[in-house]
């Protein structure tokens, strides 16, 4: 018979995962030039972690790292009383607008879909306000019209790549150059040529998991996860109503990616973000409308399937981010190498039993807290005290 599951354990997934390993990943922000990114990215500059917390990490002023909303976090803020406090980020960085040519270079195209490649997921921003003060480049207001431009431009770019890649590859598979892994990764790229010739986007298809390896080396723009942002004009987001959002649900729908929509309206947020907080709470009582950041942030951290952990005391309380799957050596390499070489085992509890017990004693009075070895797969909400040794890992 199966184990019982533990407290704060999720299903795990055996589903391959496109793009980078590692924690360091990051979202971007894509879209038609007076969409409204930059004010988006200005919005979540406002929240920006110091970087001190950071060390060794450059900040280009193009990029920010927002703290991620977790209630769990502040509860253990108010209960430790810590003199350090470290949430957990989600990076994003403002890419600059799109036209329809990029592909070909128009715009400065290559540059941007250079830097789309650098990310690993997408917040495609959407506009569907209408304003005579703010020009579109496509002289309309046409939202569905705008997302078809940004995906034939991406696909074309990764079309181009893999169909010059798989040219170059053809005369030494052909002679048997590289051996069964050179031609399987070919027979990979001629797959995923005819998928998007096809006006597919790779994350769309159904692979396997070789498949997919040889997907995550080429990195392609297509595979990368989006969330789609629809900027709406303060009025419609407040009255709830557009006659946009539905065109544009069903266009994402076609796509056939299950991908999320999230309507918002950056002249709102900008507005409550300028109100002292308790104004802003006034205000959005009033119009029945809140803001939607927490939810854009938490969505784009989970898409790029990140958790965190946490580890708690009087001097600090902090989140530390992980990828979903992650063991508990490899968790604990996040704090430092060293506990990551010499790592012995993981005290561990989840905050649900903390939130039950009210204390680190009062968890492990109640046989709650545990011990986890080197196969601990790290949950979503841990509590964790590592056991090192720094001569073991030399």
């Amino acid at each position: 018979m199966p184990g019982k599951k533990r407290a704060g354990e999720e299903e795990k997934s055996a589903a391959p995962v496109f793009g980078r390993p590692g924690n360091n990943v990051k979202m971007g922000i894509v879209g038609l030039p007076n969409v409204g990114k930059s004010t988006f990215f200005n919005l979540l500059s406002k929240l920006n972690v110091p970087a001190e917390n950071f060390p060794f990490c450059t900040i280009d002023p193009n990029v920010c790292r927002v703290p991620v909303p977790d209630k769990r976090f502040d509860q253990l803020v108010s209960t430790f009383e810590p003199k350090s406090v470290v949430p957990a980020v989600l990076t994003v960085t403002d890419i600059a607008g799109l036209v329809r040519g990029a592909s070909e270079g128009a715009g400065l195209g290559n540059a941007f879909l250079s830097h789309i490649s650098a990310v690993d997921g997408i917040f495609h921003m959407v506009r569907a306000f209408p304003s005579k003060k703010v020009t579109h480049v496509e002289d309309s207001v046409d939202p569905v019209r705008d997302m078809q431009i940004i995906h034939e431009e991406l696909r074309l770019k990764d079309l181009q790549h893999v169909k010059g890649t798989a040219d170059t590859m053809q005369k030494n598979v052909e002679r048997g150059v590289g051996g069964k892994e050179k031609k399987e990764e070919y027979e990979t790229l001629r797959k995923v040529q005819e998928w998007l010739e096809s006006g597919k986007d790779v994350r769309a298809g159904s692979w396997n998991n070789k498949e997919i390896d040889v997907l995550n080396a080429h990195l392609l723009l297509t595979a990368k996860p989006m969330i789609y942002l629809v900027n709406l004009s303060e009025k419609g987001y407040v009255n709830k109503s557009s006659a946009w959002l539905p065109k544009i649900k069903e266009y994402i729908d076609s796509r056939g990616a299950g991908e999320t929509m999230i309507p918002l309206s950056c002249a709102f947020e900008a507005k409550v973000n300028e109100m002292e907080p308790e104004a802003a709470e006034k205000y959005m009582a009033e119009s029945d409308a809140r803001t939607m950041l927490p939810r854009i942030i938490q969505s784009g951290y989970r898409m790029l399937h990140l958790l965190h952990f946490f580890t708690v005391g009087k001097d600090e309380v902090r989140a530390w981010t992980v990828r979903k799957g992650s063991l508990a050596p490899q968790a604990a390499g996040t704090i430092h190498t060293d506990f990551e070489k010499g790592f012995i085992k993981a005290e561990a509890y989840h905050f649900r039993d903390f939130k039950e017990h009210g204390s680190e004693a009062a968890v492990r009075a109640a046989g709650r807290l545990r011990m986890e070895g080197q196969r601990y797969e790290v949950q979503d909400g841990d509590i964790l005290h590592f056991k090192f040794n720094v001569t073991k890992g030399k």
